[in-house]
């Protein structure tokens, strides 16, 4: 296309076709020179780009000065930034890959959906050096307004876990700061006295529920986990040796609690149809399901509506144990399949009150056993005085 001139010194222009408009319109472009070569670029559009030869002019000048990059040198630069962007390690690449070399299991869809909802919408795109501790202390307070301590721990902890992920592949550089933790108390425990116990027995013994009721009494009877249950396989179950297998129980490793006399009669009793032990009424496993179930046997028993009918039997099994006596922590912990000995330690008080009573009772029977003694060594002297 011909060149054209304008009043502008090393301004001019083309004329070429609308885009997507009827007519024509002007196309500038400059000529300068600079480290001894002559240059011609192009730098917009009559219409599209609003350009204008006084515009076209000052852009010129700046070349000249090198006060702008070229067009070609900013599509350049963009081009080089999208590539870095796309290899950035944010939390969001950090995920994929951390989740890609973890097993598929129950704590690692907790872990996907509090990334996906709690830290992937604010803070996805965000490398572990780039998170400020306000970003931090923002979440923190916002979680805490709607979720509990417990749920937020697990957030943050989520947060560090991936960028110390990303520190040790090599990947970017850690948060630069302390993640502080809400305090949490976990320290529950939940307990049925004699007469609600018996009232929950007389309740599963009316239910109709058989599934519900031998879910419940396996709990109580084994102090086993609502998912470790749920799992539970006929092929888990050793009744020459009297043993149940437990899969990946929750922060360990497979293994092996005691079948005792009261845990075998339910399931020497339980239906078995299909390869699960627990199973709803179209053959699969149970799922989340089963909570409204034994919710409504908790109801009919008339227990606080905040005890809790599946974890509360595991802490009430427990706690028995823990309050007999007969019963020492690392034992206590070997049943519970507790990974570390601090989860058993909620259980360590009524140990402690049973030491207790038996030390008052020592005191008691040394005292009683004192005055016994006194008393005949007064009477000896009376005799002798006498």
């Amino acid at each position: 296309m011909k060149r054209l001139k304008t009043e502008y010194r090393g301004v001019f222009y083309r004329e070429a076709k609308r885009i997507g408009k009827k007519g024509k319109e002007r196309i500038y472009y400059i000529i300068f020179k600079r480290d001894g070569k002559v240059l011609e670029e192009k730098v917009g559009r009559q219409y599209a780009d609003d350009m204008t030869p006084a515009k076209a002019a000052r852009i010129r000048a700046d070349r000249i000065e090198g006060r702008r990059e070229s067009r070609k040198e900013k599509r350049e630069a963009e081009k080089a930034a999208k590539l870095a962007e796309a290899g950035k390690p944010t939390f969001t690449r950090l995920w994929d890959e951390y989740s890609k070399q973890r097993p598929e299991s129950k704590s690692l869809d907790t872990d996907r959906r509090r990334f996906k909802t709690r830290i992937e919408p604010k803070h996805g795109k965000k490398t572990p050096s780039e998170l400020h501790q306000l970003d931090v202390d923002r979440l923190r307070i916002s979680l805490l307004k709607v979720r509990s301590q417990q749920t937020v721990k697990h957030v943050l902890g989520l947060i560090k876990r991936l960028s110390n992920f990303g520190v040790k592949k090599q990947l970017c550089q850690g948060i630069n700061f302390k993640i502080e933790m809400p305090r949490v108390d976990n320290q529950k425990t939940e307990d049925l006295n004699p007469k609600q116990l018996r009232n929950l027995f007389e309740a599963m013994d009316k239910s109709t529920d058989t599934q519900a009721v031998a879910f419940m009494k396996m709990a109580l009877f084994t102090g086993m986990r609502r998912g470790e249950l749920m799992k539970l396989k006929w092929a888990d179950i050793d009744f020459d040796r009297n043993f149940i297998f437990i899969r990946s129980p929750k922060g360990g490793k497979s293994q092996s609690i005691p079948l005792n006399d009261q845990a075998r009669v339910i399931l020497e009793k339980h239906p078995r149809n299909k390869d699960y032990v627990f199973i709803r009424e179209n053959g699969e496993p149970f799922t989340n399901v089963i909570n409204k179930r034994v919710r409504a046997i908790r109801t009919a028993a008339g227990l606080p509506l905040n005890f809790r009918p599946l974890h509360g039997l595991r802490h009430a099994y427990a706690s028995m144990l823990a309050s007999s006596g007969q019963v020492d922590m690392y034992t206590l912990q070997k049943l519970l399949t507790h990974k570390s000995p601090t989860m058993t330690q909620r259980y360590a008080h009524l140990r402690d009150e049973v030491l207790k009573k038996a030390s008052t009772l020592a005191g008691n029977l040394i005292i009683e056993q004192t005055a016994k003694t006194k008393k005949e060594t007064d009477k000896d002297k009376e005799v002798v005085g006498a």
